[in-house]
């Protein structure tokens, strides 16, 4: 309980340490360039997608099932914010045009967010269920990850509207529900590990939306407004390929397998 419980705080603090550093050390030259860091976030989140539905056609053993959860949450989430209110969110200081009304739906990123968190959270109760050492790997992975999601995930809630002060708060409450499935893996591992694919499925599916439809296209608007296409190509490819290389240097499947195997063979032993 108190390793899960430490791990899942580490990882919690990511939401905070990686927006804290960028802000104070580069605030100002953030704040001027926030469309071209949208860019870069559609990149990050856009590589989160492609690995969370691969994950989920491999965990749903098909690729019908996995596509199946995959939509449920695309339009699960499309529904469910046009039935909900929009509210706009201004920002602390008022600078250029960029700011003014923007259209990106934070809430959307917010809620993909808790959704995928949670299911961190159960892969680490299953990784220190197996192991100590394993639950160390694992945490180091969830990491680095979140770091870089997290950080992305500040800007697009900066261009949104939201406060720094807002924004900060919002991310550290969302990191909160590893916690959710950290402690329900490790006292209903079991029960738990049945909620994997839905939530891998309706987490991908909402990543996707959030990029297709609110990072894409504000990043579009933005660069025929100012004509600067090829700044922001060259940030969402710098996001995209900064996620996938940190994706190959610490690979979050690996992990997953690794526990997925030992706890299917510790199901196993307890039957025999």
């Amino acid at each position: 309980m108190l390793e899960v419980s430490l791990a899942s705080l580490l990882i919690m603090l990511a939401s905070l340490v990686g927006a804290i550093f960028v802000w104070k050390q580069i605030g100002k030259i953030i704040e001027r360039n926030l469309n071209f860091l949208v860019s870069f976030s559609a990149g990050v989140f856009l590589i989160i997608a492609y690995e969370l539905t691969n994950e989920t056609i491999e965990h749903a053993g098909s690729f019908q099932d996995g596509l199946l959860w995959i939509t449920a949450g695309a339009v699960a989430i499309l529904i469910a914010f046009r039935l909900l209110p929009t509210f706009h969110h201004h920002h602390d200081e008022k600078d250029n045009d960029s700011h003014s009304h923007s259209r990106i739906d934070a809430r959307r990123i917010l809620a993909s967010d808790a959704l995928h968190n949670i299911g961190d959270g159960i892969l680490l109760a299953a990784s220190f269920a197996v192991s100590v050492p394993l639950g160390i790997v694992t945490t180091l992975s969830i990491f680095v990850h979140e770091l870089v999601q997290e950080v992305s995930e500040f800007f697009v809630l900066r261009q949104a509207g939201y406060s720094t002060k807002r924004a900060l708060t919002l991310n550290f409450l969302v990191s909160g529900t590893i916690l959710i499935g950290a402690v329900g893996g490790l006292y209903l591992l079991d029960q738990f590990e049945a909620l994997e694919v839905p939530l891998l499925g309706i987490a991908a599916g909402s990543f996707l939306i959030v990029v297709v439809y609110d990072l894409i296209p504000h990043s579009v608007r933005t660069s025929q407004r100012k004509a600067q296409y090829f700044k922001h190509g060259v940030w969402f490819v710098v996001g995209l390929l900064l996620m996938f290389s940190i994706n190959q240097f610490f690979v979050h499947g690996e992990p997953e397998k690794t526990v997925n195997e030992n706890i299917a063979s510790l199901t196993v032993s307890k039957t025999l």
